[in-house]
């Protein structure tokens, strides 16, 4: 899935990425309860959808407000890739979308807890995320990379080996820091709460090198000229799923098809078009 020295708030909005899996159980806000009342007025029924809202491109929090974006609070917006699909999804099955802005480490339990619906936040379905919910097919389908400084002896690196005795990081509770063992000889460094704190480590000299998913990678470089993108040779990159979906209570069979129909009338193409769409509009800076 799937947050500077610089400045945290320029790795907060340029980068504005992934976290971990908590326990204690958040509330939804007033404006979210708000928007959830507006849209059962309607006549329709309410897909509430949990995201960090910190994770561009797939999701990020703005002030302005356009023609992708939902409201999260009296003064905020959601938009990104997963809002542009939930909003696809929540309109196809007739509903109306509710964005539940929520902590990486708190989505599952909220989602058992009642308070969403469904996850859809750049997460990826594992065997341990299966045993407490239910995934769809794939939303997307991304490539695992890794980010360094330009200027470093990683970056012209060709495959995940050439980073042995290299110190990397991913997020904490992710796929990114699962992989980072793949590396004969490297050094793990422990996990980042989240990933804007990866990359202000590696800004920071702390690490060499931050395991990421590709799309986020690109607005993270974008945003720092002096960090650059690792992507591997064929055959020599991480061993790992890179796909990401949407999950849903183990018991909600039936919203569970129905996203699953939704899903099937978007091909792939259109879907990678949303993706270079919010590559395009994410934020560049803080």
């Amino acid at each position: 899935m799937k947050r500077s020295i610089i400045s945290a708030a320029v790795i907060f909005a340029s980068a504005a990425l992934l976290a971990g899996c908590g326990n204690s159980t958040p509330k939804t806000t007033e404006a979210s309860q708000a928007q959830g009342t507006e849209a059962a007025a309607s006549g329709k029924g309410v897909l509430r959808v949990g995201m960090e809202c910190n994770y561009a491109p797939f999701n990020w929090t703005t002030t302005e407000t356009n023609d992708f974006t939902q409201p999260i609070t009296g003064v905020d917006y959601a938009d990104g890739y997963d809002v542009v699909m939930a909003t696809k999804l929540a309109g196809s099955i007739g509903r109306d979308v509710q964005i539940v802005k929520l902590d990486w480490d708190n989505l599952i339990l909220s989602l058992q807890n009642d308070q969403i619906d469904a996850i859809i936040a750049g997460m990826t379905d594992t065997p341990e995320r299966e045993k407490e919910v239910a995934f769809t097919s794939p939303y997307y389908e991304s490539e695992e990379v890794m980010i360094v400084k330009a200027d470093s002896k990683y970056a012209g690196a060709t495959g995940i080996q050439d980073f042995s005795g290299a110190t990397v990081q991913g997020q904490m509770n992710t796929v990114y820091d699962e992989v980072i063992d793949q590396i004969e000889g490297v050094v793990h460094q422990p996990a980042a709460e989240t990933f804007p704190a990866s990359i202000q480590a590696l800004q920071a000299g702390a690490v060499d090198a931050v395991v990421s998913e590709l799309p986020v990678a690109n607005g993270v470089v974008a945003a720092n000229s002096g960090l650059a993108i690792v992507r591997f040779d064929e055959g020599k990159g991480f061993t790992a799923d890179t796909t990401v979906s949407v999950a849903v209570r183990k018991e909600d069979t039936e919203l569970k098809d129905q996203l699953e129909k939704a899903l099937s009338e978007i091909s792939v193409d259109e879907r990678n078009s949303l993706m270079e769409a919010a590559v395009e509009r994410q934020p560049a800076n803080g």
